[in-house]
């Protein structure tokens, strides 16, 4: 087999993590289940790095020396749209809010457990794949439109610039307009684990695309939360 078209066919993952143990670990699980890792250890060099390499996916630490991972999260959004995933060393719900508002898609706390680093990753990848492939692929409810083929929405046909993680949320409440969905039935699509009553991601994540869609976040109209049971996407707000 071609080297060259096998690298090219594997995902391509860049960990930014300065615990040169904890990433050579990690480089080398992920590489034995088939992935191409790139490492980089210093924060300073984190925001240039996945904006030129642009990988399949971001595995970010939280604490890095030179520049913090929320900072490289927030710097970067603008010009990568792939999943980011965060690592935190603390497991204080305050620093998982702070990441999901800069651009994160998940987060895992350390110490890191491969198998579950492995699912969670597998899980973020396979929803962009995922999202190409259902059988309608654009929906428009008035002036906001979202195409699943491009991963891009537009407001009176301006792009809404949307986290990978909130796109697919908005086509998953969007996808089901005129249904509630509850927040166990959302944390099992999106993230394939069940939702354990606490996690605040998804209210952070809708809080987030509320007002990019044109949504009153104090009185919203088209994503409505259904008090005790989840949220609603109004097709004719």
């Amino acid at each position: 087999m071609d080297e060259n078209l096998e690298s090219s066919d594997m995902e391509h993952v860049l960990i930014i993590e300065d615990d040169v143990r904890l990433a050579e670990l990690t480089r080398d699980y992920l590489e034995s289940n088939g992935f191409q890792v790139t490492v980089e250890a210093e924060g300073s060099r984190g925001v240039e790095q996945i904006v030129a390499l642009q990988p399949d996916l971001v595995i970010l630490d939280l604490m890095l020396p030179g520049e913090d991972g929320l900072s490289i999260c927030r710097r970067a959004r603008p010009d990568y749209s792939g999943p980011i995933l965060m690592l935190t060393a603390r497991t204080d719900d305050m620093d998982q809010v702070l990441g999901l508002e800069m651009g994160a898609d998940d987060y895992v706390p350390k110490p890191v457990q491969p198998r579950v680093l492995l699912a969670r990753m597998r899980a973020l990848l396979r929803r962009a794949e995922a999202s190409e492939q259902t059988g309608e692929a654009r929906l428009s409810f008035g002036n906001l439109e979202i195409d699943s083929a491009t991963r891009e929405a537009w407001l009176h046909g301006e792009r809404i610039d949307l986290t990978s993680a909130e796109f697919d949320l908005l086509w998953l409440l969007a996808s089901n307009a005129g249904r509630v969905l509850t927040r166990e039935e959302i944390f099992s699509d999106l993230r394939g684990i069940k939702y354990d009553g606490q996690d605040r991601s998804i209210d952070v994540r809708v809080s987030r695309i509320r007002p990019k869609i044109g949504d009153d976040p104090n009185h919203p109209h088209r994503i409505k939360t259904v008090r005790s049971k989840g949220y609603l996407f109004v097709k004719d707000a």
